[in-house]
């Protein structure tokens, strides 16, 4: 699986900065919609249910790992 930088900088650029990756940034826009979505429950700290902040993050990165792999195919 290929994780190239998000935003990357062309190399004669005066400031490079390798920034986030692909993943990373995958990553955060998949855990937004889970966050946002009527249909995921609360975290237990929000009074919701035993979903765990770590278990929308690992979602979010598995989701982030379907689309690199997906542009791949």
């Amino acid at each position: 699986m290929k994780n190239p930088q998000a935003f990357p900088t062309h190399p004669d650029a005066p400031l490079s900065c390798d920034g986030m990756t692909l993943r990373d940034y995958f990553a955060a826009k998949a855990m937004q919609g889970l966050i946002a979505s009527p249909r995921m429950p609360a975290p237990a700290h929000h009074g919701g249910t035993d979903v765990t902040d770590s278990m929308v993050a690992d979602l979010a990165y598995k989701m982030a790992d379907a689309m690199l792999n997906a542009r791949e195919a």
